[in-house]
């Protein structure tokens, strides 16, 4: 086991720490973008379910149930 490991750790190919934590960082700025973007997408969607709520409570006329054929 201790040769195993000797030859585990001087063993040069293959990826190594430094390039893991650059695709971490990459993969770590996608994810915060993805996420800023999708945050502002959130926000403007409550805003206007917000801004109906508040006109059909105020009487707004476009919020009377439509009337069904029968």
């Amino acid at each position: 086991m201790k040769s195993f490991l000797k030859q585990f750790f001087k063993n040069e190919s293959g990826a190594s720490a430094a390039e893991y934590a650059l695709i971490l960082a990459i993969v770590g700025v996608a994810l915060g973008a993805a996420a800023l973007a999708l945050s502002v997408q959130i926000q403007n969607s409550m805003t206007r379910a917000a801004d109906q709520i508040e006109a059909c409570n105020a009487g707004d006329a476009s919020c009377a149930p439509a009337a069904t054929a029968t």
